[in-house]
């Protein structure tokens, strides 16, 4: 099964309302946006609808991420295209979104991934 990584943004709402992710992002000065990082086997559209529609999985797993859910804006498609050149696998996909997550957090984003 190939795998993507994507990118969210979430409203700046966060940054004032969310305590973990605040905390998770001391070097943000407000400039940059909110992002979201993940993976998934779906296309990035269809994982993003999944997450704002709290979608229940045939198991009864709730598959959204409740910070997308409440403060997802769009996807940010010029963020993430590159990672996707190739197809991953899900162990790859996995280390592909945490170097998104941290590289995008070192350019001055505020970031929240898994």
């Amino acid at each position: 099964m190939a795998y993507q990584v994507y990118v969210i943004e979430l409203s700046k709402r966060v940054f004032t309302e969310n305590r973990k992710f605040r905390d998770a992002n001391p070097q943000f000065n407000g400039v940059l946006e909110c992002l979201y990082v993940g993976m998934t086997s779906k296309s990035p559209a269809e994982r993003f609808k999944q997450h704002k529609t709290r979608f229940v999985n045939k198991k009864g797993h709730n598959l959204s991420a409740s910070i997308v859910y409440k403060y997802g804006a769009y996807l940010r498609p010029s963020l993430y295209d590159h990672v996707n050149e190739k197809p991953m696998d899900r162990q790859e996909a996995l280390a592909a979104e945490k170097k998104l997550a941290l590289e995008l957090r070192r350019k001055g984003y505020a970031v929240w991934f898994n």
